[in-house]
């Protein structure tokens, strides 16, 4: 079952059980990769819909520190629980040796040898890493390896 086909189950779900919520949440979702298929005239797989979901979630935590600054308590809730729903259809977060074990690896097989091969590390780790670490944080820790 294709990751689309989950998130599709999983709308229809949430219909039956009136979780205004979470239909709400997977609705938005649904519209945003319908969006990329049509402008791109592709049918997206898996590996690019985590890559919405990952976008999606960064909006939802930056909004959420927009609203807490603004001090409103009602849209970090309402963003809150959108961001929980979308969490869900992304894979298992990797653990910080996990990450680091993987920057070794690529810094070794890319031959990185300054900030140059920057660009070579981030292409080698990017779809290993996709959805399943914070890429800022990645790219901080390729960046004080380089240097």
């Amino acid at each position: 079952m294709t990751l689309k086909e989950k998130l599709q189950d999983q709308q229809k779900a949430a219909m039956r059980a009136k979780d205004k919520v979470r239909l709400g949440a997977i609705r938005m979702l649904m519209a945003e990769i319908k969006q990329r298929e049509v402008d791109n005239r592709i049918e997206l797989s898996d590996d690019d819909i985590i890559a919405v979901i990952t976008k999606m979630v960064k909006q939802r935590k930056d909004s959420i520190a927009q609203f807490e600054a603004a001090d409103r308590q009602d849209l970090v809730d309402k963003e809150s629980e959108e961001l929980n729903v979308l969490q869900e259809f992304l894979p298992q977060p990797l653990t910080e040796e996990e990450v680091n074990s993987i920057i070794a690896a690529a810094l070794e097989s890319t031959g990185a040898q300054g900030m140059q091969d920057m660009g070579k590390v981030m292409a080698a780790i990017k779809s290993q890493i996709q959805g399943r670490a914070d890429m800022g944080q990645v790219s901080g820790k390729i960046k004080a390896s380089l240097s």
